[in-house]
């Protein structure tokens, strides 16, 4: 409970989460120390144990389970993330997770052609026993779906396990429940917000090894998944459509930049063979490092830092660098800042001022 309480405490994103474990070697240690980490009163709002144990019962009712990063059954390609999401919401087949799986995403006002394109992709690469993950949305994502079903499908939702959106896929989610997987960061009886989406995005491309583009448009969604899965070390690939078909500008720049050309399966699946099985391994040693744990830091290195700061993202070596003192000392004031409102994390080690 402690690990899930430290989860869903406001302002305690992914990097946050890690470095307060490394800081303070477990969740419970770090909830009893958030109160005195926050420099302002209304920092660290830690949601009542009460609040935690009603998700949980309520999640477990609902048929689905919590599982923490630190957990066996955690799975594995998200475990390579840095850094993972300390806590997922599922319901169905956990055993998928230790399918390999591809991604297909794309427009949500797709073309008849790029349906097709979908279903016979999906339909063919299931047969060949791979999972196929998506984000349960109207278009391809649920043309993937459907067409996996009896193979083995993950779908990654922006909201809780239990918030069906769009709501004319809840005949296809609840397949989905019964035969495949529903993924979820977020809370039970959470409803997706444009927020959510990133990191919706970001689970769906740690989940397998590589992610399909079918019909994006420039500044898409689905844009926004490839270069996630590019920063994740997942292939990237995306089937070529007309010049003069806004829903393909966005794949095809992709096409230019250097992902991989697919038209059939047969193409996923070639492009597939030279990714080695993924090994599992530790998010790097930059989440876990041990901190050095003088408390409280001088104010002087932390109006440095905060200095240091500005509103697009800079590697937290360079904030270090700027502030004249050590990246654990600096990724310490970080978490400090974010708890109090003043910073934003990001994966990758980045870090920027909240605006």
């Amino acid at each position: 409970m402690d690990w899930l309480q430290l989860a869903r405490t406001p302002r305690i994103g992914p990097v946050t989460f890690f470095q307060l474990l490394a800081r303070f070697g477990s969740a419970g240690s770090a909830l009893k120390q958030l109160p005195s980490l926050a420099r302002r009163p209304t920092g660290a709002r830690i949601p009542p144990r009460s609040a935690i144990e009603t998700e949980y019962q309520k999640t477990i009712e609902f048929g689905g389970q919590i599982l923490c990063a630190s957990q066996p059954e955690f799975p594995p390609l998200l475990k390579q993330l840095a850094p993972p999401p300390p806590v997922l919401s599922v319901r169905g087949r956990v055993a998928l997770f230790n399918t390999r799986s591809v991604a297909i995403v794309g427009a949500r006002q797709a073309s008849a052609v790029g349906r097709k394109l979908a279903r016979d992709m999906a339909a063919k690469l299931s047969h060949e026993g791979l999972a196929i993950v998506s984000g349960l949305a109207r278009g391809i994502d649920g043309e993937a779906h459907a067409a996996s079903l009896s193979g083995g499908t993950i779908a990654v939702l922006g909201g809780g396990i239990d918030h069906i959106y769009p709501p004319q896929h809840r005949d296809l989610y609840e397949a989905i429940s019964e035969m495949g997987l529903i993924v979820s960061e977020s809370p039970f009886g959470h409803r997706a917000t444009a927020k959510d989406f990133p990191r919706r995005n970001r689970i769906i491309t740690g989940l397998s090894e590589g992610v399909v583009v079918i019909e994006a448009a420039e500044r898409s969604g689905s844009l926004i998944s490839a270069r996630t899965a590019l920063e994740q070390n997942r292939e990237v690939m995306a089937v070529p459509g007309s010049p003069l078909e806004p829903r393909s500008s966005g794949s095809n720049r992709l096409l230019r930049d250097g992902a991989i050309l697919v038209r059939d399966a047969d193409d996923v699946m070639e492009a597939l063979s030279s990714v080695l099985p993924r090994t599992i391994q530790a998010p790097p040693s930059a989440y876990y490092d041990d901190l050095d744990d003088e408390h409280p830091i001088p104010s002087s290195q932390v109006e440095a830092v905060r200095l240091a700061l500005g509103p697009h993202p800079a590697a937290i070596e360079e904030i270090a660098r700027a502030a004249d003192i050590g990246s654990a000392r600096c990724a310490a004031i970080l978490v400090e800042l974010e708890i109090a409102g003043e910073a934003v994390t990001y994966s990758g080690g980045y870090a920027a001022l909240a605006l």
